[in-house]
């Protein structure tokens, strides 16, 4: 685990530059405030940006207030500024868009009510969640209505680790693991045992498992053709056989 802090202000950059904050965190509240982004860029270290409320070109502004001022490390967290947050207000979607526009990495800070919202993010590409947490929602609290509890942030952890998994790449054709299942297809086979010269029927050849033969796509061509050789029950279908 590694504590950093959000600063509200100028000073409390000085007071966290004390402890060695490993990096920051700007609210979305003060997404506008470029002095205080200037002034956390210039410390070099990573910096989260929340995005409620901000409009692309206000983003703009923070985004090149902060690299100009030297933050080479910037991570925007789509947000939506309502406490809890609705599914509905939380559009995902802006995600991907948002890495695109600004070149830099994507998160949410996800305010909705339980995990879906922030595993959607994940298979859109977000890199980072945040959420709040709570060792317990009935203990009350300004935020615990939307905060996680103990058993609830560790399933967000599992689920969003096996969407980011799961986004994989373009993939066409059998993966390595599903090779030993194209066995289950089915494929063109014997079904009677057929005499050298004689022709090929729907009742001496038909379309089933396993998938050692040739594809069902070619049965029409063989229809109505002569077998070249003798063939037995079982044998499945290739080319040598017309």
């Amino acid at each position: 685990m590694v504590p950093f802090s959000t600063p509200f202000d100028e000073t409390a950059v000085d007071f966290l530059e004390t402890l060695d904050a490993p990096c920051y965190k700007i609210a979305s509240f003060e997404n506008t405030d470029l002095p205080l982004i200037r002034k956390v860029a210039a410390t070099g270290k990573p910096m989260i940006i929340s995005t409620g409320m901000s409009t692309a070109a206000e983003l703009d502004e923070a985004v090149c207030c902060a690299r100009a001022a030297g933050c080479k490390d910037i991570v925007l967290l789509k947000c939506t500024s309502t406490y809890p947050a609705t599914p509905v207000n939380t559009h995902l979607k802006t995600i991907p868009h948002m890495r695109e526009l600004f070149g830099c990495e994507v998160g949410l800070s996800d305010h909705t009510m339980g995990i879906g919202a922030s595993v959607a993010a994940t298979a859109l590409g977000a890199t980072v969640i945040e959420k709040h947490f709570t060792l317990r929602r009935a203990d009350g609290g300004v935020d615990s209505t939307f905060s996680l509890e103990p058993e609830e942030m560790a399933a967000l952890v599992i689920e969003t680790k096996r969407a980011w998994e799961a986004l994989g790449s373009v993939q066409y054709g059998p993966t390595e693991v599903e090779k030993k299942s194209i066995l289950f297809r089915r494929s063109l086979y014997i079904v009677q045992d057929i005499a050298a010269g004689e022709f090929f029927t729907s009742k001496n050849l038909k379309a089933i498992r396993p998938g050692l033969g040739l594809p069902p796509k070619y049965l029409e061509i063989f229809m109505g053709k002569r077998a070249l050789h003798a063939l037995r029950k079982g044998t499945p279908v290739s080319w040598d056989m017309l």
